[in-house]
């Protein structure tokens, strides 16, 4: 809608993790996402209010805690006030720390008198038996304060109100700011006002400290992490068996329908082998590995995301990450790179420094995303745990040897953060200003509606746009020949020398190569290529696998091998694309494919050399 046609233009500001995009989701209908750390919102987010019979612009400017620095949040959002295109800034605060929020309030009159003061949740407050004196309030700023609990619709009428009522306002200056002349003094002035202001009833001990002093403590926070990390994985392991069996076989009943469709309307034989042996059979596979475990991870994940746990990893790791001269914000992007890696160059942007971010966007990659779990999960249960059976004993091992995987992950990640952090990124960390967020309960509903829409669905559909065209060139290199073999075991010859000496074989690699598209499809091409199959190959139970693979010469070290290649190489095309869109060079793009790789080769060679040599000594 042209902006020429609203009543008036509202704004709302304030700090990360005050509710201020819940305001903006109650009161525009839209499903902005509330996120549980610094700067989630990255660009201004627009919608409309339809207020008595008139449409009223909402804008959700970048969560900020200041107006001074160059932070590109701050940026933004200072550089919005200034512009005085708003007529009015509704400033949400969290009623439980008014003193720090107040601080960014004065900030805000500083630069205009055009605002509302959003005193948001009041429930809470109440909960800790925080009181405040409203009306003196709105006596010392001089502006409307309203009470709110803007999760549950309570207040926001008044707000919007409130908001209409100073926007209408005619006879305000909107040079009248409140006078500051130092930040000393801007502080001074908060903590006055809150003391006058808030006052404390009889409170229980802080459930939120005592909850802190176990899981950040430096003796029990990282194990309590993995805990829960290795608890999250063990669940999705064991609930996504059945539903992949289940989607796999519904999906590939399919294939005699539609081949008989195609030939009834009399496509020729090449076009149905194409599209049902090469694309479809390629999709389904790729749907029926990726949807369950992903259905389950990511609303496991957003629960602790939504709880407020998240910040807390954050923080556990904030030393390490320090240690290698790199961002601890980076810990929060990394979380992010295990359910999707694209998704989590893009949460780097929440990193201030350019220097920090670069690294941490080049570094990304080097977690498992979730479409390198279900091959490390296999073949951890065939030839690390010993067994083809699934049962909650094996399940749990899986986990926990996963659980390891990801610790190795995290620890070449550092790794790499320090190499280059002192040579292509030389430079000291930045200051990491993270605030912990209150425990909250989480909203079941809205957390899985949130995951399945903006994660699952998100990457399954990336998965699919990549998968259909890859599975046309797989099938077209199993079916053309070159000397009475297909091209796909041809190029594996080739390969085959180099793949000997990282412990793989020739097929292996290039299952990694035509993989580009989707990580989710190397397992399917290496079995494609064994059974010199014209098409992609599903098995459905994994002792299937165990003796194929076995067959065609794979041993522990081979499986290992592939974990540690499939961790550390390349990332997929979306990702690729993805860092050269954040990064705006290709240099850095191809960068970003041959440094993980490089990791991937020399760890890979040094597994081989030992296991190799090793026995022989021994």
């Amino acid at each position: 809608m042209p902006e020429s046609v609203y009543a008036a233009t509202v704004a709302l500001a304030g700090n990360p993790n005050v509710g201020k995009s819940t305001v903006f989701n109650a009161l525009t209908h839209l499903h902005q996402h509330t996120g549980n750390w610094t700067g989630k919102t990255i660009t201004c987010t627009s919608g409309t209010v339809r207020w008595k019979q008139q449409d009223i612009c909402l804008v959700d400017l970048p969560g900020t805690y200041a107006l001074q620095s160059h932070v590109a949040e701050e940026k933004i959002t200072r550089e919005f006030l200034q512009s005085n295109t708003a007529d009015c800034i509704i400033v949400v605060v969290d009623a439980t720390c008014l003193e720090r929020n107040l601080i960014f309030v004065l900030q805000v009159l500083s630069i205009t008198r055009r605002v509302v003061l959003c005193l948001n949740l009041m429930d809470e407050a109440a909960k800790k038996h925080i009181q405040i004196d409203i009306p003196k309030l709105c006596e010392q700023l001089n502006i409307p304060v309203i009470p709110c609990a803007a999760a549950k619709g309570k207040g926001l009428n008044e707000l919007m109100l409130a908001a209409i009522s100073v926007a209408q306002r005619a006879d305000m200056d909107k040079n009248d700011c409140w006078p500051i002349t130092s930040t000393p003094e801007l502080v001074s002035q908060a903590e006055q006002i809150a003391k006058t202001v808030v006052s404390f009833g009889n409170t229980q001990p802080n459930r939120d400290r005592k909850i802190d002093q176990i899981v950040t403590s430096r003796r029990l926070g990282i194990p309590i992490m993995l805990m829960l990390l290795a608890i999250v994985l063990f669940i999705t392991i064991v609930g996504a068996n059945i539903p992949s069996e289940w989607l796999s076989q519904l999906l590939f009943s399919f294939t005699a329908p539609m081949d008989a469709a195609l030939h009834y309307i009399g496509a020729p034989e090449w076009l149905c082998a194409l599209l049902i042996d090469g694309v479809w059979k390629v999709l389904a596979s790729v749907v029926s590995v990726m949807l369950p475990p992903m259905a389950i991870f990511f609303p496991l994940f957003t629960c602790l995301e939504d709880v407020g746990y998240l910040p807390r990893i954050a923080f556990n790791l904030d030393h390490l990450f320090c240690k290698a001269r790199a961002c601890g914000k980076q810990a929060l992007t990394l979380c992010t790179g295990f359910g999707c890696n694209a998704a989590g160059v893009v949460g780097c942007r929440i990193i201030d420094s350019t220097r920090e971010r670069m690294i941490a966007i080049l570094t990304n990659t080097m977690v498992p995303c979730n479409g390198r779990f279900p091959a490390i999960i296999s073949l951890i249960t065939l030839f690390i745990v010993g067994t083809a059976q699934q049962s909650w004993k094996s399940s749990f091992l899986a986990a926990l040897s996963l659980t390891a995987v990801i610790i190795l992950s995290v620890c070449m990640t550092l790794i790499a953060s320090w190499i280059l952090s002192h040579t292509a990124f030389k430079g000291m960390p930045s200051a990491f200003f993270l605030e912990l967020p209150p425990y909250r309960k989480p909203q079941f509903a809205k957390i899985i509606v949130r995951s399945l829409r903006d994660r699952t669905w998100f990457v399954l559909l990336r998965a699919v746009c990549v998968a259909a065209p890859a599975g046309a060139i797989i099938w077209l290199l199993g079916n053309l020949h070159w000397d009475g073999q297909s091209l796909l075991t041809v190029f594996a010859g080739g390969l085959d020398p180099f793949a000997q000496w990282i412990g793989l074989d020739g097929m292996i690699l290039l299952a990694f190569i035509l993989g580009f598209p989707a990580n989710e499809i190397v397992i399917p091409l290496v079995l494609m290529g064994y059974l010199s199959a014209g098409s992609l190959v599903e098995l459905n139970h994994l002792t299937d696998l165990a003796q194929l693979l076995n067959a065609n010469g794979w041993t522990p070290v081979t499986a290992v091998c592939f974990i540690l290649f499939s961790l550390f190489h390349w990332p997929c095309s979306t990702t690729c694309l993805t860092i050269h869109k954040e990064t705006g060079s290709w240099k850095w793009t191809i960068f970003g494919m041959i440094f993980p790789t490089l990791f991937g080769i020399v760890l890979c060679f040094a597994v081989h050399m030992v296991a190799t040599y090793g026995f022989l000594i021994g």
